[in-house]
């Protein structure tokens, strides 16, 4: 697995457990980083995306959602969900990953962790969300601006 891969690994971990748990996610990070061992950029670059994703994850669910309504939240599975929580993200608020690189990190995490049809279902709703990643930022600026801090 390549060293970022292997970031976005963690952090999809850490927002999977904290989706279906009261686990503070600094704690779960933490847990998880010291069961695996990451360079310290690249500890940084999944605790950017996992505190980028977490105080925006009902909003980004409702872009999912306005999007790509062919599939409704609740009827996808809780690591499906965190997959495109973290492509959506990472291209259309944190905007350091390349758009292509986003999908094909996101898929590769829906071969990992998901089941047989994740790659293609996680594929198809990113293509319809792309499509609108200038209006999903547009949306949520505001809510990136204002930034909680949930690390506790």
């Amino acid at each position: 697995m390549k060293p970022r891969t292997r970031a976005r690994s963690i952090a999809l971990q850490v927002l999977y457990e904290t989706d279906l748990s009261t686990h503070p996610p600094g704690d779960v990070l933490q847990t998880r980083l010291e069961e695996i061992e990451l360079t310290a950029d690249l500890a940084e670059f999944a605790r950017s995306i996992i505190f980028g994703v977490l105080p925006l994850r009902r909003d980004l669910d409702h872009m999912i959602e306005k999007y790509a309504p062919e599939w409704p939240l609740d009827q996808i599975a809780a690591i499906d969900r965190n997959i495109l929580r973290i492509a959506c993200w990472e291209f259309a608020i944190s905007r350091e990953t390349p758009v292509k690189v986003a999908i094909n990190e996101a898929v590769e995490l829906a071969k990992l962790y998901g089941s047989e049809s994740t790659a293609r279902f996680v594929n198809g709703v990113l293509g319809t969300l792309v499509e609108h990643q200038d209006e999903i930022l547009k949306l949520l600026k505001d809510r990136v601006s204002q930034g909680t801090n949930m690390e506790s």
